[in-house]
């Protein structure tokens, strides 16, 4: 057979289908593994490079060394790469927001000769990674998200609304709650005070749908629709994510999550932190509440 000749494809797999992850998969298999101790991530076709070094000096260097061999590989399996959708992003835990992604005079990385741009901050895999670590462009941007669902839901969730608070309450954590909270393991250690603003959105929602006027209390509300608040989720999510994270195959998934979580005080928070911390007043007055219930049905 003539591996050279030209031939026509007479079959194919159709956008969405299952199979086609599975054969990107098998065919990317081979992606050679950085020899300049980058390390590499795969998700379906989105690759992401990584190192870690106290100086970025020392960073580009092996880091432009990847992706040359990256690009090597790309063009002999005839895989396009958009240059446009590539960033770069620095990440340093400063609890001061920069101006500036990189310093002025730091060169940029380049892939098939374009300069990949250095970023403040980039959406991957859903989450919007900032280079400080603090997750307040993701918590923004998922709450404006789940408020433009809330406003288009407001028919069936809504003060005026006949539908049951079951029902109501169901449509809340089938389709709006999940958006606040995707992946919220990763990011459930932010401030509490930024965290909040997801809260505010389940409040709203909690007060549309019992309908109740300004005086009744939130824990009250979240008592009635038997919801937990955002924090206490997050938290519940965030232990399950853990155990199972603890003995999971993939060893980068392991290797992300052994560590030990720094003290509750130091200035330095990492997802397990959130482990450690006291549930928040809400929480607390929720739990009361139901504690009391619970006492009188005895």
């Amino acid at each position: 057979m003539d591996t050279n000749s030209f031939g026509s494809i007479r079959a194919g797999v159709p956008q969405g289908s299952t199979l086609s992850p599975l054969l990107y998969s098998a065919y990317v298999n081979d992606i050679p593994r950085p020899s300049s101790g980058v390390q590499l991530a795969l998700f379906a076709d989105d690759t992401a490079l990584y190192l870690r070094s106290n100086c970025l000096r020392n960073i580009l260097p092996r880091l432009q060394r990847a992706i040359d061999e990256l690009t090597q590989w790309l063009r002999l399996w005839r895989i396009e790469v958009n240059p446009e959708k590539s960033a770069s992003i620095y990440f340093n835990y400063n609890t001061r927001r920069s101006t500036v992604p990189v310093p002025i005079d730091t060169p940029s990385l380049k892939i098939l000769n374009q300069s990949i741009p250095w970023q403040h901050h980039y959406k991957y895999l859903g989450i919007t990674l900032d280079k400080h670590l603090h997750f307040r462009d993701h918590i923004s941007r998922v709450r404006k998200l789940a408020l433009f669902y809330l406003s288009r839901l407001y028919g069936m969730i809504g003060r005026k609304s006949k539908m049951s608070l079951r029902n109501k309450r169901t449509i809340y954590t089938m389709c709006i709650r999940p958006v606040m909270t995707y992946a919220s393991p990763v990011f459930a250690h932010a401030r509490p005070d930024i965290l909040y603003d997801l809260q505010i959105v389940q409040n709203k929602f909690c007060r549309r749908a019992a309908d109740a006027p300004w005086y009744v209390k939130n824990s009250i509300l979240h008592r009635d629709l038997e919801l937990p608040t955002i924090s206490k989720y997050m938290r519940d999510a965030s232990e399950r994510f853990f155990d199972i994270a603890n003995s999971h195959p993939n060893p980068l998934i392991v290797s992300a999550v052994s560590y030990e979580p720094p003290p509750s005080n130091h200035f330095c928070r990492r997802p397990r932190s959130v482990l450690l911390d006291p549930p928040d007043d809400l929480t607390v007055e929720v739990e009361k509440l139901i504690e009391v219930i619970m006492m009188a049905m005895e």
